[in-house]
């Protein structure tokens, strides 16, 4: 694959294993997966982006064989985002650019908004911006009734439903469907042996029950958070988002608003990919990062 995987302990409490490659002495890019993958998620980017770049791709906290505290509560998005930091801090790493796919591009639109001495560029691949996201499941019937898996997620017996069924089925099943299927049949064995690690299952889920996203039901009116029709502070870097147009999670509502929050946007939309459009569709993706890149 052409990367090391180390194991690095952290003062944020746990201990991630990651992916380092490229000469150290390049500009630093940090890489972040989301549900239910790991560094494996930017399998194809790492080599391209490492022949001038220091790459980095951890496994995050709850993910493979990465640490896996007990209880939602550190699992919430500020849990990694100070992962992240202390990830760069170990490294030597000051300014960075900073990649996010699903969760870890949540993760990455927050580390933006909070840390910008920090974050100098900003990628970010079908992940929905945080405003953007909880208004429309507020406001957007489609949006919501595509995100109703999160509220499935939360559910604390979920667990036991994929241990009834086997991991394998599971990925068979539940997972394997929603995506590329070619694309992703080589990957089979790494996902179920990731899946299978002790307290890896809770861990991913934990994500979800530990953000403070509301997911209403289909019909239902809930009280609405007064931040998302007040204010919002845009994202002050330069960023590329890189969108699979055939995502069945995320709709191109997603796409609508960003302009209004994000002044310095690049937006490139890849119409015959999915959600995981960074190894479905894996030559467009890393041309777009390479192109982006080489102009900033």
């Amino acid at each position: 694959m052409g990367f090391d995987l180390q194991r690095i302990a952290l003062p944020s409490g746990v201990e991630l294993d990651v992916a380092i490659a490229g000469d150290p002495a390049n500009p630093p890019i940090i890489l972040l997966h989301g549900f239910p993958e790991s560094h494996r998620t930017w399998r194809h980017q790492i080599p391209a982006l490492a022949k001038d770049h220091y790459v980095v791709a951890p496994d995050q906290r709850g993910f493979a064989r990465s640490s896996k505290p007990e209880g939602t509560e550190n699992y919430s998005p500020d849990k990694p985002v100070a992962d992240l930091l202390a990830l760069a801090d170990h490294l030597g790493i000051g300014q960075f650019t900073l990649v996010g796919h699903d969760w870890g591009g949540a993760i990455a639109w927050m580390a933006a908004l909070q840390h910008p001495q920090r974050i100098a560029r900003l990628i970010i691949v079908n992940a929905p911006h945080p405003l953007v996201f909880q208004r429309s499941l507020f406001d957007d019937a489609e949006q919501r009734a595509s995100s109703q898996y999160i509220t499935a997620f939360r559910n604390p017996d979920f667990e036991q439903f994929v241990a009834r069924m086997g991991i394998p089925t599971f990925f068979d099943t539940s997972f394997a469907k929603y995506t590329d299927a070619a694309a992703l049949a080589p990957e089979r064995d790494a996902y179920i042996d990731e899946w299978s690690q002790p307290g890896t299952m809770t861990g991913m889920l934990n994500w979800y029950r530990g953000s403070s996203v509301i997911v209403p039901a289909p019909g239902e009116t809930p009280e609405r958070p007064a931040w998302l029709d007040a204010p919002f502070p845009p994202v002050t870097q330069p960023t590329l988002v890189i969108w699979g147009m055939k995502d069945t999670a995320l709709r191109p509502v997603q796409l609508a608003e960003l302009p209004n929050y994000v002044p310095d946007l690049t937006l490139v939309k890849i119409e015959d990919a999915g959600h995981f459009v960074p190894w479905e569709k894996p030559e467009p993706v890393t041309a777009a990062m390479r192109e982006w890149l080489a102009k900033r």
